[in-house]
């Protein structure tokens, strides 16, 4: 009886496939969905620049005056647009601010106007600068490096 066990064990591990690590390649079986994922619109006019985020244009303001109230930031921005959102973080320990603010707009222009006008601008006696959050990255058909990241070098030690 233990031979023919055996070799209907024997016979199982034939049919079946060896297969290594997660996903198994296409053949795989997925669950369902999970190739459907919601994406943004992303303009391909070329090289870098801004980039919208989900919600609107959004600006990020850094050299902050760490006692400066979320109204110092409000009143210099809200020249530009209507400000859809704002964030200033705080430090837990200290309470102040942690030197950084980020400012939404709706539209590519406010936010730009907004830029172009603030950069370098004061705020409670400190210089800020407005730069923005996102921005697409170089166009990719630069020849890249190998992919860990490291040269290679022909004089090893």
């Amino acid at each position: 009886m233990d031979e023919e066990g055996d070799q209907g064990l024997q016979k199982l591990k034939e049919k079946a496939k060896r297969r290594k690590g997660r996903g198994f390649g296409s053949e795989g079986t997925t669950k369902s969905g999970v190739d459907d994922y919601e994406g943004m619109d992303v303009d391909e006019d070329g090289g870098p620049g801004p980039q919208r985020s989900v919600e609107g244009w959004i600006l990020f303001i850094t050299g902050v005056h760490e006692e400066a109230q979320e109204d110092d930031i409000y009143d210099k921005f809200t020249e530009y647009g209507e400000i859809k959102n704002l964030h200033l973080n705080l430090d837990r320990r200290t309470g102040f601010l942690k030197g950084y603010a980020l400012v939404e707009y709706e539209t590519f222009k406010e936010a730009q106007a907004a830029m172009d006008a603030l950069n370098g601008s004061d705020i409670l006696g400190q210089k800020i600068s407005v730069d923005w959050s996102f921005v697409r990255g170089p166009t990719g058909k630069k020849n890249r490096r190998s992919s860990s990241g490291r040269r290679r070098s022909s004089d090893r030690r």
